[in-house]
């Protein structure tokens, strides 16, 4: 599903999703563009909250190996970021069965 990624140029970002996943989740903006470079990175079809706009939903982890479950849409080949927090337990679980595929 990188295929999602590989037209975008940038990240668009307003002080109002900045300030939300800061403020509810302790999750920088550098933390969330950290998630879109590093591997292995889970991205599927977020179908359940596609009806205004398309998203997809991303588990990754940062440089620090923090695990973020991220929320984004594509505006004009930018990545804009809608909430990110900290994985669940069933997301992390999910993240491992991926990396064990990597090694």
């Amino acid at each position: 599903m990188d295929e999602v990624l590989y037209n975008c140029t940038g990240f668009q970002w307003d002080e109002g999703n900045i300030e939300k996943n800061w403020k509810k989740h302790n999750v920088s903006q550098s933390e969330c563009e950290q998630v879109f470079f590093n591997v292995p990175l889970i991205i599927s079809e977020d179908i359940k909250h596609s009806a205004e706009e398309k998203r997809w939903y991303l588990l990754g982890r940062t440089d620090s190996a923090r695990f973020l479950f991220i929320v984004f849409t594509i505006r004009e080949k930018l990545i804009r970021v809608v909430s990110a927090r900290d994985m669940n337990k069933k997301e992390k679980d999910r993240y491992y069965e991926q990396i064990e595929k990597y090694t």
